[in-house]
Protein backbone atom coordinates (compact mmCIF):
# COMPACT_ATOMS: atom_id res chain seq x y z
CA UNK A 1 0.00 0.00 0.00
CA UNK A 2 1.21 3.62 -0.94
CA UNK A 3 0.53 6.82 1.03
CA UNK A 4 -0.89 7.93 -2.05
CA UNK A 5 -3.46 5.02 -1.42
CA UNK A 6 -3.80 5.80 2.24
CA UNK A 7 -4.74 9.36 1.11
CA UNK A 8 -7.57 8.44 -1.30
CA UNK A 9 -9.05 6.28 1.57
CA UNK A 10 -8.44 8.93 4.30
CA UNK A 11 -11.96 10.51 3.69
CA UNK A 12 -13.58 7.48 5.15
CA UNK A 13 -12.30 7.57 8.19
CA UNK A 14 -13.41 11.20 8.61
CA UNK A 15 -16.93 9.77 8.58
CA UNK A 16 -16.71 8.69 11.74
CA UNK A 17 -15.83 11.78 13.18
CA UNK A 18 -19.38 13.57 13.78
CA UNK A 19 -20.11 10.15 16.16
CA UNK A 20 -17.02 11.27 17.88
CA UNK A 21 -17.78 14.87 18.48
CA UNK A 22 -21.35 14.20 19.95
CA UNK A 23 -22.47 15.86 22.83
CA UNK A 24 -24.32 13.35 25.43
CA UNK A 25 -26.24 16.24 26.57
CA UNK A 26 -27.77 19.24 24.44
CA UNK A 27 -28.50 22.70 25.32
CA UNK A 28 -27.56 26.25 25.99
CA UNK A 29 -24.29 27.26 25.74
CA UNK A 30 -23.13 27.90 29.01
CA UNK A 31 -25.46 26.08 30.82
CA UNK A 32 -23.53 24.36 32.93
CA UNK A 33 -21.20 27.34 34.84
CA UNK A 34 -17.45 26.61 35.60
CA UNK A 35 -15.19 24.08 34.74
CA UNK A 36 -11.52 24.50 36.57
CA UNK A 37 -8.63 22.64 34.61
CA UNK A 38 -5.07 22.24 36.83
CA UNK A 39 -1.93 21.64 35.10
CA UNK A 40 1.11 22.19 37.43
CA UNK A 41 3.35 22.81 34.48
CA UNK A 42 1.52 26.71 34.09
CA UNK A 43 1.24 28.18 31.22
CA UNK A 44 3.62 30.78 29.82
CA UNK A 45 2.47 31.97 26.68
CA UNK A 46 -0.39 31.02 24.72
CA UNK A 47 1.38 31.20 21.25
CA UNK A 48 2.13 27.26 20.58
CA UNK A 49 4.41 29.63 17.62
CA UNK A 50 6.74 30.52 20.21
CA UNK A 51 7.07 27.49 22.65
CA UNK A 52 7.53 24.03 22.08
CA UNK A 53 6.05 23.36 25.83
CA UNK A 54 3.18 20.97 25.75
CA UNK A 55 1.30 23.00 28.57
CA UNK A 56 1.54 25.83 26.19
CA UNK A 57 0.15 24.13 23.23
CA UNK A 58 -2.64 22.15 25.27
CA UNK A 59 -3.53 25.69 26.87
CA UNK A 60 -3.56 27.39 23.71
CA UNK A 61 -5.75 24.58 22.15
CA UNK A 62 -8.73 26.39 24.02
CA UNK A 63 -8.26 29.26 22.38
CA UNK A 64 -7.13 28.41 18.35
CA UNK A 65 -7.56 25.68 16.51
CA UNK A 66 -5.97 24.31 13.02
CA UNK A 67 -8.11 23.46 10.16
CA UNK A 68 -7.90 19.76 10.69
CA UNK A 69 -7.22 17.43 14.15
CA UNK A 70 -6.46 13.73 15.15
CA UNK A 71 -9.01 12.29 17.15
CA UNK A 72 -8.43 9.70 19.60
CA UNK A 73 -7.66 6.75 17.17
CA UNK A 74 -5.10 8.73 15.16
CA UNK A 75 -7.38 9.57 12.63
CA UNK A 76 -8.00 12.79 10.14
CA UNK A 77 -11.29 15.05 11.42
CA UNK A 78 -12.19 18.51 10.15
CA UNK A 79 -11.83 21.12 12.71
CA UNK A 80 -12.29 24.65 10.56
CA UNK A 81 -12.01 22.70 7.66
CA UNK A 82 -14.85 21.33 5.85
CA UNK A 83 -12.71 18.46 5.32
CA UNK A 84 -10.10 16.87 4.92
CA UNK A 85 -8.18 17.10 1.78
CA UNK A 86 -7.37 13.59 0.04
CA UNK A 87 -6.42 12.47 -3.76
CA UNK A 88 -9.83 10.98 -3.72
CA UNK A 89 -12.00 14.04 -3.01
CA UNK A 90 -9.42 16.31 -5.07
CA UNK A 91 -8.43 18.12 -2.25
CA UNK A 92 -4.73 16.80 -2.66
CA UNK A 93 -3.01 16.94 -6.16
CA UNK A 94 -2.43 13.61 -8.03
CA UNK A 95 1.07 14.36 -8.44
CA UNK A 96 1.20 15.37 -4.22
CA UNK A 97 2.70 18.25 -4.86
CA UNK A 98 -0.22 20.47 -3.43
CA UNK A 99 -3.13 20.81 -1.11
CA UNK A 100 -6.16 22.47 -1.24
CA UNK A 101 -7.94 23.37 2.42
CA UNK A 102 -11.43 24.83 2.38
CA UNK A 103 -12.74 26.51 5.43
CA UNK A 104 -16.31 25.98 6.78
CA UNK A 105 -18.90 28.85 5.43
CA UNK A 106 -19.40 31.54 8.16
CA UNK A 107 -16.60 31.17 11.04
CA UNK A 108 -16.05 33.98 12.83
CA UNK A 109 -13.43 34.85 14.86
CA UNK A 110 -14.34 35.43 18.69
CA UNK A 111 -14.28 39.27 18.15
CA UNK A 112 -16.91 39.02 15.57
CA UNK A 113 -14.75 39.25 12.30
CA UNK A 114 -14.80 36.31 9.80
CA UNK A 115 -12.24 33.96 9.03
CA UNK A 116 -10.75 34.17 5.83
CA UNK A 117 -8.16 32.44 3.64
CA UNK A 118 -5.98 35.59 4.20
CA UNK A 119 -5.79 33.86 8.19
CA UNK A 120 -4.66 30.44 6.97
CA UNK A 121 -2.00 32.27 4.02
CA UNK A 122 -0.66 34.61 6.88
CA UNK A 123 -0.29 31.83 9.34
CA UNK A 124 1.86 30.48 7.18
CA UNK A 125 4.41 33.24 6.67
CA UNK A 126 4.10 33.77 10.34
CA UNK A 127 5.92 30.71 10.96
CA UNK A 128 8.09 30.59 7.72
CA UNK A 129 9.49 33.90 8.09
CA UNK A 130 13.62 33.07 8.85
CA UNK A 131 14.26 35.43 11.84
CA UNK A 132 10.55 34.46 13.60
CA UNK A 133 12.89 31.12 15.25
CA UNK A 134 8.66 29.40 14.95
CA UNK A 135 8.56 26.60 17.47
CA UNK A 136 6.97 24.38 14.93
CA UNK A 137 8.53 24.85 12.00
CA UNK A 138 9.10 21.31 10.56
CA UNK A 139 5.72 21.44 10.15
CA UNK A 140 6.21 23.41 7.59
CA UNK A 141 9.31 21.60 5.85
CA UNK A 142 8.87 21.85 2.06
CA UNK A 143 6.29 24.36 1.57
CA UNK A 144 7.21 27.11 -1.16
CA UNK A 145 3.70 29.10 -1.47
CA UNK A 146 0.53 29.41 0.39
CA UNK A 147 -2.02 30.48 -2.35
CA UNK A 148 -5.13 32.04 -2.04
CA UNK A 149 -7.72 30.37 -3.94
CA UNK A 150 -10.89 32.64 -2.72
CA UNK A 151 -12.16 33.42 0.59
CA UNK A 152 -12.74 30.29 1.57
CA UNK A 153 -9.62 28.43 0.28
CA UNK A 154 -6.02 28.03 -0.36
CA UNK A 155 -3.55 25.82 -1.59
CA UNK A 156 -0.46 24.83 0.32
CA UNK A 157 2.52 24.08 -2.38
CA UNK A 158 5.22 21.63 -1.83
CA UNK A 159 8.94 21.60 -3.55
CA UNK A 160 8.50 17.82 -4.00
CA UNK A 161 6.13 15.18 -3.82
CA UNK A 162 4.84 15.13 -0.60
CA UNK A 163 3.43 11.97 0.38
CA UNK A 164 2.44 13.06 4.01
CA UNK A 165 0.87 16.58 3.78
CA UNK A 166 -0.99 17.28 6.86
CA UNK A 167 2.14 19.19 8.08
CA UNK A 168 0.89 22.82 8.10
CA UNK A 169 -2.97 23.43 9.51
CA UNK A 170 -3.37 20.12 11.31
CA UNK A 171 -3.29 19.29 15.00
CA UNK A 172 -2.63 21.14 17.66
CA UNK A 173 1.15 22.50 17.14
CA UNK A 174 -0.13 24.32 14.04
CA UNK A 175 -3.19 26.42 14.71
CA UNK A 176 -4.85 29.50 12.83
CA UNK A 177 -4.17 33.02 14.25
CA UNK A 178 -6.05 36.03 12.73
CA UNK A 179 -3.34 38.26 10.79
CA UNK A 180 -5.55 41.03 12.12
CA UNK A 181 -4.18 40.87 15.44
CA UNK A 182 -0.56 39.27 14.67
CA UNK A 183 0.31 41.83 11.31
CA UNK A 184 3.16 43.33 12.97
CA UNK A 185 4.46 40.64 14.93
CA UNK A 186 6.75 39.14 12.05
CA UNK A 187 9.91 37.93 12.48
CA UNK A 188 11.88 39.52 15.03
CA UNK A 189 9.02 41.43 15.79
CA UNK A 190 7.20 37.87 17.16
CA UNK A 191 8.40 37.67 20.81
CA UNK A 192 7.24 41.93 21.65
CA UNK A 193 3.88 41.17 20.48
CA UNK A 194 2.90 40.40 24.62
CA UNK A 195 -1.43 40.82 24.36
CA UNK A 196 -1.30 39.09 21.32
CA UNK A 197 0.69 36.46 22.55
CA UNK A 198 -0.91 35.77 26.04
CA UNK A 199 -4.73 37.31 24.43
CA UNK A 200 -4.96 35.43 21.26
CA UNK A 201 -7.81 36.01 18.97
CA UNK A 202 -9.21 32.65 18.43
CA UNK A 203 -11.80 30.48 17.31
CA UNK A 204 -12.33 27.74 19.92
CA UNK A 205 -14.87 27.46 22.62
CA UNK A 206 -12.91 29.77 24.75
CA UNK A 207 -11.50 32.95 24.73
CA UNK A 208 -9.36 34.50 27.20
CA UNK A 209 -10.28 37.26 29.88
CA UNK A 210 -7.51 37.30 32.10
CA UNK A 211 -3.75 35.48 31.90
CA UNK A 212 -1.21 35.27 34.05
CA UNK A 213 1.53 33.62 32.83
CA UNK A 214 2.61 31.24 35.10
CA UNK A 215 -0.06 31.47 37.47
CA UNK A 216 -3.63 31.37 35.91
CA UNK A 217 -5.42 32.32 33.55
CA UNK A 218 -9.49 32.95 33.27
CA UNK A 219 -11.33 31.57 30.20
CA UNK A 220 -15.24 32.22 29.11
CA UNK A 221 -17.39 31.02 26.70
CA UNK A 222 -16.45 32.23 22.89
CA UNK A 223 -19.86 34.01 22.01
CA UNK A 224 -19.12 33.43 18.27
CA UNK A 225 -18.06 29.61 18.71
CA UNK A 226 -19.52 27.59 15.01
CA UNK A 227 -21.85 25.22 17.37
CA UNK A 228 -24.60 27.67 18.84
CA UNK A 229 -24.88 24.76 22.06
CA UNK A 230 -21.78 24.40 22.62
CA UNK A 231 -19.55 24.96 24.92
CA UNK A 232 -21.62 23.38 27.53
CA UNK A 233 -19.77 25.48 30.10
CA UNK A 234 -19.75 29.07 30.62
CA UNK A 235 -16.45 29.92 32.08
CA UNK A 236 -13.43 27.73 32.35
CA UNK A 237 -10.12 28.40 34.81
CA UNK A 238 -6.97 27.08 34.04
CA UNK A 239 -4.82 27.10 36.85
CA UNK A 240 -0.92 26.57 36.46
CA UNK A 241 1.27 25.55 38.84
CA UNK A 242 2.51 23.17 41.97
CA UNK A 243 3.07 19.67 41.72
CA UNK A 244 1.94 16.84 40.22
CA UNK A 245 1.01 15.41 43.55
CA UNK A 246 -1.67 18.53 44.25
CA UNK A 247 -2.58 18.36 41.29
CA UNK A 248 -4.11 14.66 41.36
CA UNK A 249 -5.37 15.43 44.83
CA UNK A 250 -7.52 18.72 43.59
CA UNK A 251 -9.22 16.15 40.92
CA UNK A 252 -9.47 12.60 43.08
CA UNK A 253 -9.47 13.42 46.83
CA UNK A 254 -10.52 16.97 46.91
CA UNK A 255 -12.88 17.80 43.88
CA UNK A 256 -12.00 21.41 43.99
CA UNK A 257 -10.86 20.44 39.69
CA UNK A 258 -12.56 18.71 37.52
CA UNK A 259 -8.92 18.08 35.07
CA UNK A 260 -5.84 17.32 35.89
CA UNK A 261 -3.44 16.72 33.68
CA UNK A 262 0.34 14.83 33.45
CA UNK A 263 -0.14 12.87 36.18
CA UNK A 264 3.65 12.19 36.35
CA UNK A 265 3.32 10.13 39.83
CA UNK A 266 4.17 6.60 41.03
CA UNK A 267 1.32 4.40 40.26
CA UNK A 268 0.90 3.20 44.34
CA UNK A 269 0.52 7.43 44.60
CA UNK A 270 -2.04 7.32 42.11
CA UNK A 271 -4.37 4.16 43.45
CA UNK A 272 -4.40 5.91 46.79
CA UNK A 273 -5.57 9.34 45.32
CA UNK A 274 -8.23 7.30 43.05
CA UNK A 275 -9.73 5.89 46.72
CA UNK A 276 -10.82 9.58 47.33
CA UNK A 277 -13.48 8.77 45.46
CA UNK A 278 -13.80 12.53 43.14
CA UNK A 279 -12.12 11.56 40.22
CA UNK A 280 -10.21 8.86 38.47
CA UNK A 281 -7.06 8.66 36.62
CA UNK A 282 -7.31 8.14 32.80
CA UNK A 283 -4.32 6.47 30.67
CA UNK A 284 -3.67 5.88 26.86
CA UNK A 285 -0.23 5.19 25.13
CA UNK A 286 1.10 7.05 22.59
CA UNK A 287 4.24 8.13 21.37
CA UNK A 288 5.35 10.68 24.48
CA UNK A 289 8.95 9.33 25.33
CA UNK A 290 10.59 10.45 28.18
CA UNK A 291 14.28 11.04 27.17
CA UNK A 292 17.93 12.77 27.67
CA UNK A 293 19.21 15.05 25.18
CA UNK A 294 23.39 15.65 25.01
CA UNK A 295 24.48 18.98 24.76
CA UNK A 296 26.66 18.62 21.11
CA UNK A 297 27.95 22.55 22.06
CA UNK A 298 29.82 24.20 25.01
CA UNK A 299 26.96 25.71 27.80
CA UNK A 300 30.03 27.33 29.75
CA UNK A 301 29.36 30.32 31.63
CA UNK A 302 32.95 30.87 30.16
CA UNK A 303 31.97 31.76 26.60
CA UNK A 304 30.04 35.00 25.77
CA UNK A 305 26.26 34.91 25.98
CA UNK A 306 25.52 35.06 22.41
CA UNK A 307 28.10 31.89 21.53
CA UNK A 308 26.96 29.55 24.43
CA UNK A 309 25.29 26.41 23.27
CA UNK A 310 25.77 27.42 19.92
CA UNK A 311 27.06 25.50 16.68
CA UNK A 312 30.32 27.96 17.50
CA UNK A 313 31.78 25.70 20.06
CA UNK A 314 31.35 22.06 20.40
CA UNK A 315 31.16 19.89 23.76
CA UNK A 316 34.52 19.34 25.50
CA UNK A 317 33.27 15.65 26.20
CA UNK A 318 30.03 14.73 24.76
CA UNK A 319 30.88 15.66 21.29
CA UNK A 320 32.78 11.78 22.09
CA UNK A 321 30.23 9.22 21.19
CA UNK A 322 32.00 6.44 23.63
CA UNK A 323 30.76 9.25 26.30
CA UNK A 324 27.48 9.62 25.23
CA UNK A 325 27.25 5.65 24.78
CA UNK A 326 28.79 4.78 27.99
CA UNK A 327 26.14 7.59 29.94
CA UNK A 328 23.61 5.64 28.22
CA UNK A 329 24.66 2.19 29.09
CA UNK A 330 24.90 2.60 32.47
CA UNK A 331 21.30 3.27 32.99
CA UNK A 332 18.79 0.58 34.25
CA UNK A 333 15.63 1.39 32.54
CA UNK A 334 13.27 -1.08 34.02
CA UNK A 335 14.28 0.39 37.08
CA UNK A 336 13.08 3.27 35.76
CA UNK A 337 9.79 2.19 34.71
CA UNK A 338 9.47 0.33 38.27
CA UNK A 339 9.99 2.95 40.36
CA UNK A 340 8.64 6.15 38.06
CA UNK A 341 5.34 4.51 35.98
CA UNK A 342 4.72 1.12 36.80
CA UNK A 343 2.22 -0.23 33.90
CA UNK A 344 2.12 3.56 32.72
CA UNK A 345 5.59 3.31 31.59
CA UNK A 346 7.75 0.93 28.90
CA UNK A 347 11.36 1.02 29.22
CA UNK A 348 12.56 1.81 25.54
CA UNK A 349 15.38 2.57 23.18
CA UNK A 350 13.71 4.59 20.32
CA UNK A 351 12.54 8.23 20.08
CA UNK A 352 9.73 7.42 18.51
CA UNK A 353 8.07 4.25 19.79
CA UNK A 354 4.80 3.94 17.68
CA UNK A 355 3.15 3.44 15.63
CA UNK A 356 4.44 -0.02 15.05
CA UNK A 357 4.72 0.94 11.50
CA UNK A 358 7.70 3.27 12.36
CA UNK A 359 8.65 1.22 15.80
CA UNK A 360 12.79 0.52 15.59
CA UNK A 361 13.42 -3.20 17.34
CA UNK A 362 15.90 -1.21 18.75
CA UNK A 363 16.03 -3.08 21.99
CA UNK A 364 20.22 -2.99 22.82
CA UNK A 365 19.54 -0.20 25.93
CA UNK A 366 16.78 -2.12 27.56
CA UNK A 367 19.91 -3.90 29.74
CA UNK A 368 22.00 -1.91 32.06
CA UNK A 369 25.94 -2.38 31.88
CA UNK A 370 28.08 -0.62 34.12
CA UNK A 371 31.14 -2.84 33.59
CA UNK A 372 31.02 -2.02 30.06
CA UNK A 373 30.51 1.67 30.17
CA UNK A 374 33.15 1.71 32.76
CA UNK A 375 35.55 -0.52 29.87
CA UNK A 376 34.45 1.69 27.34
CA UNK A 377 35.34 4.77 28.73
CA UNK A 378 38.73 3.69 29.59
CA UNK A 379 39.51 2.40 26.45
CA UNK A 380 38.75 5.85 24.97
CA UNK A 381 41.47 7.43 27.36
CA UNK A 382 39.25 8.46 30.25
CA UNK A 383 40.63 7.68 33.39
CA UNK A 384 41.17 8.99 37.19
CA UNK A 385 44.45 9.67 37.14
CA UNK A 386 44.37 11.49 40.74
CA UNK A 387 42.68 9.18 42.51
CA UNK A 388 38.74 11.49 43.20
CA UNK A 389 36.35 9.08 41.30
CA UNK A 390 36.32 11.29 38.82
CA UNK A 391 37.43 9.83 35.15
CA UNK A 392 39.42 12.73 33.05
CA UNK A 393 41.48 13.04 29.46
CA UNK A 394 43.47 15.69 28.58
CA UNK A 395 43.05 17.81 31.54
CA UNK A 396 39.24 17.68 31.20
CA UNK A 397 36.69 15.82 33.57
CA UNK A 398 34.13 14.14 33.12
CA UNK A 399 31.66 16.44 35.24
CA UNK A 400 28.09 16.90 33.61
CA UNK A 401 24.96 19.50 35.02
CA UNK A 402 21.76 17.60 34.40
CA UNK A 403 18.94 19.76 34.23
CA UNK A 404 15.25 18.69 34.16
CA UNK A 405 12.16 20.03 35.60
CA UNK A 406 10.97 19.97 39.15
CA UNK A 407 8.74 16.74 39.78
CA UNK A 408 9.19 13.85 41.74
CA UNK A 409 9.20 11.71 39.90
CA UNK A 410 11.79 13.35 37.32
CA UNK A 411 14.02 13.77 40.45
CA UNK A 412 13.62 10.17 41.50
CA UNK A 413 15.15 8.88 37.70
CA UNK A 414 18.12 12.06 38.66
CA UNK A 415 19.02 10.49 42.03
CA UNK A 416 18.98 7.25 40.39
CA UNK A 417 20.95 8.09 37.12
CA UNK A 418 23.25 10.38 38.97
CA UNK A 419 24.55 7.37 41.15
CA UNK A 420 24.72 5.15 38.16
CA UNK A 421 27.27 7.91 36.60
CA UNK A 422 28.84 8.10 39.71
CA UNK A 423 29.63 4.50 39.72
CA UNK A 424 31.07 5.09 36.45
CA UNK A 425 33.44 7.70 36.96
CA UNK A 426 31.29 11.16 36.05
CA UNK A 427 30.21 13.55 38.44
CA UNK A 428 26.75 14.38 37.93
CA UNK A 429 25.78 18.14 39.40
CA UNK A 430 21.59 18.38 39.13
CA UNK A 431 19.46 21.07 38.80
CA UNK A 432 15.27 21.36 38.89
CA UNK A 433 13.97 24.28 37.46
CA UNK A 434 10.04 24.90 37.42
CA UNK A 435 8.37 23.41 34.68
CA UNK A 436 6.91 26.90 34.05
CA UNK A 437 10.17 28.54 33.31
CA UNK A 438 12.13 25.36 31.31
CA UNK A 439 9.81 24.96 29.16
CA UNK A 440 8.59 28.18 28.72
CA UNK A 441 10.96 29.58 25.77
CA UNK A 442 11.39 33.04 27.39
CA UNK A 443 14.56 33.91 24.85
CA UNK A 444 15.40 36.43 27.95
CA UNK A 445 15.72 33.54 30.44
CA UNK A 446 18.78 31.31 31.02
CA UNK A 447 16.49 28.45 32.08
CA UNK A 448 14.75 26.86 29.38
CA UNK A 449 15.36 23.87 27.43
CA UNK A 450 15.65 25.14 24.54
CA UNK A 451 18.56 27.30 25.89
CA UNK A 452 19.96 24.25 27.41
CA UNK A 453 23.02 25.85 29.51
CA UNK A 454 23.72 22.27 30.79
CA UNK A 455 25.37 19.46 30.00
CA UNK A 456 22.16 16.94 29.75
CA UNK A 457 18.83 17.75 30.01
CA UNK A 458 15.74 15.16 30.84
CA UNK A 459 11.93 16.13 29.68
CA UNK A 460 9.53 14.34 27.30
CA UNK A 461 7.68 15.25 24.10
CA UNK A 462 5.46 13.90 21.32
CA UNK A 463 4.18 14.78 18.03
CA UNK A 464 0.74 15.54 16.20
CA UNK A 465 -0.81 12.17 14.35
CA UNK A 466 0.53 8.80 13.40
CA UNK A 467 2.94 10.18 11.33
CA UNK A 468 6.18 10.86 12.63
CA UNK A 469 8.04 13.02 9.81
CA UNK A 470 7.55 16.36 10.79
CA UNK A 471 8.91 15.25 14.63
CA UNK A 472 11.78 13.77 13.00
CA UNK A 473 12.55 16.59 10.80
CA UNK A 474 13.27 18.77 14.28
CA UNK A 475 16.58 17.10 14.31
CA UNK A 476 17.41 18.58 10.73
CA UNK A 477 20.97 21.12 10.62
CA UNK A 478 20.20 24.37 11.07
CA UNK A 479 17.06 23.94 13.45
CA UNK A 480 18.69 24.14 16.56
CA UNK A 481 17.75 27.10 18.67
CA UNK A 482 20.12 30.08 18.39
CA UNK A 483 20.61 33.87 19.19
CA UNK A 484 19.18 34.42 15.69
CA UNK A 485 15.89 32.52 16.09
CA UNK A 486 15.10 34.13 19.16
CA UNK A 487 16.56 30.74 21.08
CA UNK A 488 13.48 29.09 19.45
CA UNK A 489 13.95 25.98 17.33
CA UNK A 490 13.13 22.36 17.86
CA UNK A 491 16.51 20.85 17.34
CA UNK A 492 17.33 21.28 21.20
CA UNK A 493 21.14 18.93 21.30
CA UNK A 494 22.22 21.06 18.07
CA UNK A 495 22.63 17.48 16.19
CA UNK A 496 24.08 17.78 12.68
CA UNK A 497 24.21 14.91 9.77
CA UNK A 498 24.03 14.86 6.53
CA UNK A 499 23.10 11.54 5.84
CA UNK A 500 20.38 11.94 8.75
CA UNK A 501 18.89 15.18 6.64
CA UNK A 502 19.59 12.99 3.08
CA UNK A 503 16.58 10.82 4.25
CA UNK A 504 14.42 12.89 5.71
CA UNK A 505 14.32 14.45 2.41
CA UNK A 506 14.04 11.02 1.01
CA UNK A 507 11.41 10.17 3.61
CA UNK A 508 9.30 13.62 2.27
CA UNK A 509 9.64 12.19 -1.39
CA UNK A 510 8.50 8.24 -0.33
CA UNK A 511 4.88 7.09 -0.78
CA UNK A 512 4.77 3.22 -0.19
CA UNK A 513 4.21 2.99 3.80
CA UNK A 514 6.21 0.06 4.16
CA UNK A 515 9.29 2.08 2.79
CA UNK A 516 8.57 5.38 4.93
CA UNK A 517 8.75 2.91 7.68
CA UNK A 518 11.63 1.92 6.88
CA UNK A 519 13.54 5.16 6.51
CA UNK A 520 11.54 6.34 10.02
CA UNK A 521 13.00 3.58 12.04
CA UNK A 522 16.48 4.48 10.27
CA UNK A 523 16.22 8.15 10.96
CA UNK A 524 15.49 6.64 14.90
CA UNK A 525 18.22 4.91 15.15
CA UNK A 526 20.77 7.39 14.03
CA UNK A 527 20.21 9.82 16.59
CA UNK A 528 19.75 6.88 19.08
CA UNK A 529 21.72 4.17 18.26
CA UNK A 530 24.17 5.23 16.03
CA UNK A 531 24.90 8.59 17.59
CA UNK A 532 23.55 8.42 20.96
CA UNK A 533 22.50 12.33 21.12
CA UNK A 534 19.16 11.31 22.28
CA UNK A 535 19.18 8.76 25.26
CA UNK A 536 15.52 7.52 25.20
CA UNK A 537 14.50 6.08 28.51
CA UNK A 538 10.56 5.89 28.70
CA UNK A 539 7.70 4.95 26.63
CA UNK A 540 5.28 7.23 29.48
CA UNK A 541 1.48 6.45 28.67
CA UNK A 542 -0.71 9.44 29.15
CA UNK A 543 -1.89 9.67 32.71
CA UNK A 544 -4.70 12.28 33.65
CA UNK A 545 -7.37 12.54 35.70
CA UNK A 546 -11.07 13.62 35.34
CA UNK A 547 -13.82 14.34 37.69
CA UNK A 548 -16.25 11.83 38.24
CA UNK A 549 -18.93 14.69 37.63
CA UNK A 550 -17.15 15.66 34.07
CA UNK A 551 -18.83 14.19 30.88
CA UNK A 552 -17.74 13.94 27.34
CA UNK A 553 -13.38 13.72 28.21
CA UNK A 554 -12.21 11.87 25.67
CA UNK A 555 -7.90 11.21 26.62
CA UNK A 556 -6.22 11.93 23.17
CA UNK A 557 -2.87 11.19 22.88
CA UNK A 558 -1.87 12.19 18.98
CA UNK A 559 -3.29 15.55 19.66
CA UNK A 560 -3.76 18.18 22.61
CA UNK A 561 -5.67 16.62 25.30
CA UNK A 562 -7.82 18.97 25.60
CA UNK A 563 -9.41 18.64 22.11
CA UNK A 564 -12.85 18.09 22.39
CA UNK A 565 -13.47 20.88 25.35
CA UNK A 566 -16.06 22.08 23.32
CA UNK A 567 -17.69 18.47 24.24
CA UNK A 568 -17.41 18.86 27.46
CA UNK A 569 -20.34 19.02 30.59
CA UNK A 570 -21.28 18.41 33.92
CA UNK A 571 -22.83 15.49 34.46
CA UNK A 572 -25.93 15.44 36.50
CA UNK A 573 -27.10 13.45 39.62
Amino acid sequence: MTLKTLLMGAIALTALAPAAFAASHEGERGRDGEVKIIYWQAPSILNPYLSGGTKDLEASSLVIEPLGRYDETGALVPFLAQEIPTVENGGVAEDLKSITWKLKEGLMWSDGTPVTSADIKFTAEYCMHPEGGCAQGSKYDGVTSVDIVDDLTVTVNFSDAKPNPYGPFMGAQAPIIQAAQFAECLGAKAPECTEANFNPIGTGPFMVTDFRPNDVIQMVANPNFRDPNKPAFASLTFKGGGDATAAGRAVMETGEYDYAWNMQLAPDVLAKMAEGGKGLPISAFGTLVERIEMNMTNPSADLPEGERSTVMHPHPFLSDFNVRKALSMAIDRPLLVEVGYGQAGRPTCNLVPAPALYASDNTECLTQDLEGAKALLEEAGYTDSDGDGIREKDGVKLSVLYQTSTNAVRQDFQALIKDWWNQIGVEVELRNLDASVFFGGDPGSPDTFQKFYADVEMYANNFDGTDPQSYLSAYRCGNEPKPSSQWQGENINRFCNAEYDELLDELSRTGELSKRGEIAKRLNDIITKETMTIVPLVDRGRVSAASTTLGGVVLNTWDSELWNAADWYRIKE
